[in-house]
Formats: structure tokens, sequence, C-alpha cells
């Protein structure tokens, strides 16, 4: 039996880019599946990790340095990384509804989302702009109008609230959180090593 990864996931977080595209060959690879869970990684660090909004304010010198590392981990996965953009740090509350939109038509919020990532961290354009979204969904063949009205009802809202909380409750402190074969959790773009071999243990087991 394949292995399952849940990857919870906010547009905002440019380690989540990486690691959403840097997943994709170890998927192939092991031959697991996957769903795609958007969740709003603010709610995550209001309730279990405010030291991040510390760190931003401090200028801390380690997440300086990160901005850095961030590029050359970019450039080894051959991605754009124009980061920080004039948006940094950019409200993703609209961009993750419309992902929560699409959550139950997985194909459709994976290229949502990856046309999303590029729109952000390689033309640095603003995903807290309804119009923006619109356009994205429009260019990977969606109705981006649709998804707009759908974004403001009230289910979406509790879907993004409750994908924050479950990942909250799971143990959660950031974005991406990975998640295999429902128990073991993992966090970020270094971690994703881990996540093969977790994979590959349960391709093994079956």
């Amino acid at each position: 039996m394949a292995g399952h990864v849940e990857f919870f996931f906010d547009l905002s977080s440019p380690w989540t880019r990486l690691a959403f595209h840097n997943i994709q060959p170890i998927l192939a690879e092991t031959g697991a599946n996957v769903r795609w869970r958007p969740f709003l990684v603010g709610g995550v660090f209001n309730a279990v990790n405010p030291s991040v909004y510390q760190a931003r304010e401090s200028n801390d010198p380690k997440m300086a340095r990160s901005f850095g590392w961030l590029k050359e981990w970019a450039a080894l996965a051959g991605l754009a990384m124009n980061f920080p953009s004039p948006y940094h740090p950019v409200k993703s509350v609209w961009a993750m509804r419309f992902c929560c939109a699409l959550e139950d038509r997985q194909a459709d919020l994976h290229a949502f989302a990856e046309a999303a990532f590029e729109t952000y961290y390689r033309d640095q354009q603003n995903l807290d702009d309804s119009a923006v979204l619109v356009s994205i969904a429009q260019g990977c063949g969606l109705d981006g109008a649709a998804l707009a009205a759908s974004a403001q009802t009230g289910a979406i809202k509790d879907r993004l609230r409750a994908n924050t909380q479950e990942a909250i409750d799971r143990g959660a402190f950031g974005s991406p959180t990975m998640f295999v074969a429902g128990e073991a959790m993992y966090f970020g773009n270094d971690q994703l090593p881990l996540v093969r071999a977790a994979l590959s243990m349960v391709a093994t087991k079956s």
C-alpha cells in the first residue's frame, strides 16, 4: 500500500513554496498520495508560536541570514525567489480561502497553489488582492469570480478556521506541516528527506 501525506500549507510562507515544489519528486518516487490542506499560518503563530513576530520586530540575525539561505535553496531547486517582496509579510486570509474553496478538488487546488506561489515569489504580486487571485484562477482555467464569491461564504471561512485548528491540535507550529500515515509529523523544507524515509518505510512494510 502506498504511503499518504497530508501537506498543511499557507501560500505566504517562502519555505512552503520550496517544500511544495521539492516534495513532488518524493511523491513520484515513493508512489505516495498526498492531500493538500490549506490553513492559516498566522492563526498557528498566534496560538502556539508568537516568537515569530518577536523575531521579525527585533531584526533577529538568524531570520535575516535565513533570507540568504532561502535563495540558495531556491537556486538549488531551480525556482525563482524574489523575496522579500514589497508585500511581505503578506496577509494570506483571502488567498487561503480561495484554496479552501478548492480543497475538495485536489488537482485544481494544486494548480492554483502552484500558480499563486509563482505569482508571489517570482512576480512579486500581492496575494491579498482579490483581483490578483481571480486572475490566477482564470489562468488555471478556473472560474475566478465563482471562487471569489465562494471565499466570502461562511462555509469556506469555517473550513479555513477548522483546518487551522486541526493543525494546531495535531502539533503544528508553522508552515509547511506534513503528516505521514496520519501520525508522524514533519516541518519545513529541510525535513523532506525524513518524509521520504518515512514513506519508503511505509512502502516496505506493505
